[in-house]
C-alpha cells in the first residue's frame, strides 16, 4: 500500500493517489488529469475509483475528465446530487482497493454531502483518514459555503460538531489525517502550514477538537470571524456538481498564439480581460495599457477568482515566454475556461511592434517616508487581520479582496500610493486602479520593507477598515 499526497501550493490543495496491489484510488483530483493517468500507466496500475469528498468551492476538480479517460467511477458520499453519472455511497459502505479497504464516513457540516474516507490496511487496521474540508490541520471547514434555504450557518456548524465527535474523534489516535487543504486556503480560518498530522495530536492542538467543548461553544468559535468567501466559490460548486468542458477543449482554445496586431484586435473586438502574469517589477516597468497584473509566482488562481468576478469573461494572456500553457491550466483550475489566446513572444514583441506601452511608478520605503512628509494618499491593501495586527499610523485599510466592491470610495482626482505585505498584491491593486483611470504609485517590498526601514510609526490596535 502506498499513499501519495499531491500538494499544489498555489491552491493550498491536497489530492491523493492511493495504491494497493496495482489498483489505484484518486481523491479530489486537480483539473488537469494527465499526471495521474501517466503515473498509473508508467507503474502498471489501474485507476479503480475517483473519490470526491464534497462539491469543492475553491477549485474545479478533475473528476469528470479522469473518470472518462480511466473508466473509473466517480464516488460521492450521501446527499450528493450530480448532473453526471456517479455512485452515491452510503454511510459506512466499504470499497475494496487491492488488499485495503476504504470506508465511507458521512461527515456533514462544511457542506451537507461532505464525506471523509477511512483507509483500513491489509491487516484490518484503521490507518488514514482523508478528511476533505471537514477536518484540517489546526482547523475545521467553514460552515457557510453551502447553505440551503432551510439551513443556517449555525445549523451547519452543529452538524459539523456532531460529525467530528461521532465519526472522527472516535477513531484511533494514530490515524493519519490527510486534509484537502492547508494554510492559505479560504475554506478555513486558520489552517496550519503542515499538511498531515496524527489525529491524536490534532485532538491536543486543534481548538475545534477540545474534549470538553460544548456544541454551543463550538458553533460560536467556528462561526466567529468568518470573512466573506471569494465571489467565484458558488460558480466552482456549480461546475463541480453539474459538469464542465473537458480540459482538452479549454487548453486548445487558450493555446492560440497571437501577434501584437492580432492580440490588440482581439482585445478591442471581444472586450476580453488582458491578464499579465509576469512578476510585479517586470509589469511595472512596461505593460500593455489597461492590462491587469496577477503574478503567476504566487497564489495566482485564488487571486484571479477574487479579482475577476465573471468566470465567463474571455481572457487574453501576457506571460513570460514558455508559461502560456501553465497559465491556462491554472486559470482552468478555478473555472476560468475562456482564455482565447496569448501574446506571442510576450512584451518584447509588443514593444518591438511600436505599440503603446504603459508603466507604474514604484518607490522604496525611504522615498515613501520623504513623500509622507507632505500630503499624499497611502492605502494598505493587505487583509483586515494583517492590517489590524500592525499598520502604518494614519494609513487606512483598503483590502485587495474587495477592491471591485469598494472602488467607489476612492477619489479619481487623487493619486494613491499603495502597499501590501511584500509587493505582490499591491501591484495587482495598482494595475486594476490604473486600468480604471486612477493615478497610482506602488511601494516596493510592501509593509515588510516599510517596517524594516525604521522610518515609520506603526500601530497594532484594531481600527476601522474602510476609507473615510
Amino acid at each position: 500500500m502506498k499513499i501519495e499526497q499531491i500538494y499544489t501550493g498555489c491552491l493550498a490543495q491536497g489530492a491523493y493517489y492511493i495504491e494497493s496491489e496495482g489498483e489505484v484510488a484518486i481523491i479530489d483530483p486537480l483539473r488537469e488529469v494527465e499526471p495521474y493517468l501517466k503515473k498509473a500507466e508508467k507503474e502498471g496500475q489501474k485507476i479503480k475509483y475517483v473519490f470526491e469528498t464534497h462539491f469543492h468551492a475553491d477549485f474545479v476538480s478533475g473528476h469528470l475528465d479522469l473518470s472518462k479517460k480511466s473508466g473509473a467511477p466517480i464516488i460521492y458520499g450521501p446527499n450528493a446530487v450530480t448532473g453526471f453519472d456517479s455512485i452515491i455511497a452510503t454511510d459506512g459502505q466499504t470499497l475494496k482497493l487491492g488488499a485495503v479497504t476504504i470506508k465511507v464516513l458521512h461527515t456533514p457540516g462544511h457542506t451537507m454531502e461532505s464525506t471523509s474516507y477511512l483507509l483500513i490496511d491489509e491487516n484490518g487496521k484503521e490507518t488514514a483518514l482523508f478528511s476533505g474540508d471537514t477536518l484540517f490541520i489546526g482547523d475545521v471547514g467553514r460552515p457557510d459555503l453551502a447553505q440551503k434555504s432551510d439551513l443556517t450557518i449555525e445549523d451547519l456548524a452543529g452538524h459539523l460538531y456532531d460529525s467530528l465527535r461521532n465519526k472522527i474523534m472516535v477513531l484511533p489516535d494514530d490515524v493519519i489525517v490527510y486534509p484537502a487543504h492547508g494554510a492559505g486556503s479560504a475554506c478555513g480560518k486558520n489552517m496550519s502550514k503542515e499538511t498531515t498530522d496524527t489525529l491524536g495530536n490534532q485532538k491536543s492542538v486543534n481548538y475545534a477538537l477540545r474534549a470538553n467543548m460544548t456544541k454551543a461553544e463550538f458553533i460560536k468559535e467556528v462561526t466567529d470571524g468568518l470573512a466573506p468567501p471569494p465571489q467565484y466559490f458558488p460558480e466552482n460548486v456549480k461546475m463541480n456538481k453539474e459538469g464542465y468542458e473537458s480540459i482538452d477543449t479549454v487548453m486548445n482554445r487558450g493555446a492560440q498564439a497571437l501577434s501584437p496586431a492580432a492580440f490588440e484586435a482581439a482585445a478591442n473586438e471581444t472586450g476580453a480581460v488582458v491578464l499579465d502574469t509576469r512578476d510585479a517589477a517586470d509589469f511595472a516597468a512596461g505593460f500593455v495599457p489597461n492590462s491587469i497584473n496577477i503574478g503567476l509566482n504566487g497564489q495566482f488562481a485564488p487571486w484571479v477568482g477574487a479579482l475577476i468576478p465573471d468566470l465567463r469573461h474571455e481572457i487574453l494572456l501576457i506571460t513570460e515566454p514558455g508559461k502560456e500553457e501553465e497559465t491556462v491550466i491554472r486559470l482552468a483550475r478555478v473555472g476560468y475556461d475562456n482564455t482565447i489566446g496569448y501574446l506571442k513572444d510576450g512584451i518584447p514583441a509588443w514593444k518591438a511592434s511600436g505599440a503603446e506601452v504603459d508603466s507604474i511608478e514604484s518607490i522604496d520605503a525611504a522615498e515613501l517616508a520623504k513623500r509622507m512628509e507632505g500630503d499624499i494618499n497611502v492605502i494598505d491593501v493587505r487583509r483586515p487581520g494583517e492590517y489590524e495586527a500592525e499598520h502604518v499610523e494614519g494609513v487606512p485599510s483598503f483590502p485587495l479582496d474587495f477592491i471591485n466592491d469598494n472602488m467607489a470610495e476612492l477619489d479619481r482626482d487623487k493619486k494613491y500610493t499603495i502597499h501590501c505585505a511584500g509587493g505582490y498584491r499591491s501591484m495587482m491593486a495598482a494595475s486594476i486602479l490604473k486600468a480604471r483611470g486612477f493615478e497610482v504609485v506602488d511601494v516596493k517590498g510592501g509593509f515588510g520593507a516599510i517596517n524594516n526601514s525604521g522610518l515609520f510609526k506603526t500601530t497594532a490596535y484594531v481600527c476601522p477598515s474602510t476609507l473615510k
